[in-house]
């Protein structure tokens, strides 16, 4: 009798395959339903296709939007990349951020299109490795770190009002000096403030206070998770963490947390003795990530379009908002 040897895991081949988030000012995203004839035909996705053989990334997605919706891409931001097992094949999904484009759109393979809401999908089903990107379409571009104990906690109340005003909509409670007692009653105050305007706080490294006081999640320092081999209950809500390194961002990954902070971009006053990544390195060790990443480290909101053109998902900033 004659034996069959599989391949190994190691050596199933990947097919890498480009998908573009194409946005409009509004939020809303497209998603395209596959044709009959193809596998997983009526599934809804994100337009893209397979890249082929001496292809850029890039060059592939600019090929499958012309051949499937007759538009030219003109910016498009590199973003989270997914690697997902089907049935009848592995595949490595590089997500691109399409922000400009022209052309009238038009469905060349006669596929229904549809744009969609982030807070609100109305078509169904859709693709599984498509999920996490759904969620990652609702974390907003700025991620504001608290520093009340710097300036003072009326001075920071009065500071992160105005910013949610403005349209602040992810917060982070980051006051390792302050009392566990004044430090409950700012986080209460904070979050009710945000949840009037639709906004999520995390509560830095402290999930029992996050749930105790109606917090949307829970943020872990570098420490923490290195420590965990689980991430929090669901109970607890979204789940970022701070990494500073390769290792850190693989540990994340393991854990399949919501997002995570990369830093430091530049020097900063509150992590004096980590080297500065800098963008190019930022970039280089992001790529292919999974998981939505924001820079952080000395930026201001006009370093925004350079750390989504690096990759990012967008900035994390302390003194520049509260």
């Amino acid at each position: 009798m004659s034996h069959i040897t599989l391949p190994s895991p190691e050596f199933i081949p990947i097919v890498e395959v480009v998908a573009a988030v194409i946005l409009q000012p509004d939020g809303r995203f497209l998603l395209a339903q596959r044709p009959k004839g193809k596998v997983y035909s009526g599934y809804w996705e994100f337009p893209g296709g397979k890249v082929e053989s001496g292809e850029s990334l890039l060059y592939a997605l600019e090929r499958e939007l012309w051949e499937e919706l007759g538009i030219h891409v003109r910016y498009a931001q590199p973003w989270i990349s997914r690697t997902f097992t089907y049935a009848h094949a592995t595949v490595r999904l590089h997500f691109f951020r399409v922000v400009e484009w022209e052309g009238k759109l038009i469905p060349r393979e006669m596929q229904a299109v549809s744009w969609q809401m982030p807070q609100e999908i109305a078509v169904s089903p859709i693709l599984p490795a498509n999920g996490p990107i759904l969620q990652a379409l609702l974390l907003p571009p700025l991620y504001a770190i608290t520093t009340a104990s710097e300036i003072g906690i009326e001075s920071a109340l009065q500071r992160i009002d105005l910013a949610l005003q403005n349209g602040l909509r992810l917060l982070q409670i980051r006051e390792k000096q302050m009392e566990k007692d004044k430090l409950r009653e700012f986080a209460e105050k904070i979050i009710a403030l945000a949840h009037l305007h639709q906004a999520k706080v995390l509560i830095n490294s402290d999930a029992e206070l996050a749930r105790e006081t109606g917090a949307d999640g829970v943020h872990l320092t570098s420490a923490q998770l290195m420590e965990i081999s689980c991430r929090p209950d669901p109970e607890y809500g979204l789940c970022g963490a701070s990494c500073h390194n390769a290792e850190e961002l693989y540990a994340a990954e393991l854990l399949r947390l919501d997002f995570v902070v990369l830093g430091p971009i530049q020097s900063t006053l509150s992590h004096p003795g980590l080297p500065p990544l800098g963008w190019r390195k930022f970039a280089s060790i992001i790529r292919d990530y999974p998981l939505p990443v924001y820079a952080l480290g000395g930026l201001s909101s006009e370093d925004l379009v350079i750390a989504q053109e690096m990759g990012a998902q967008g900035i994390a900033m302390m003194r520049g908002v509260a």
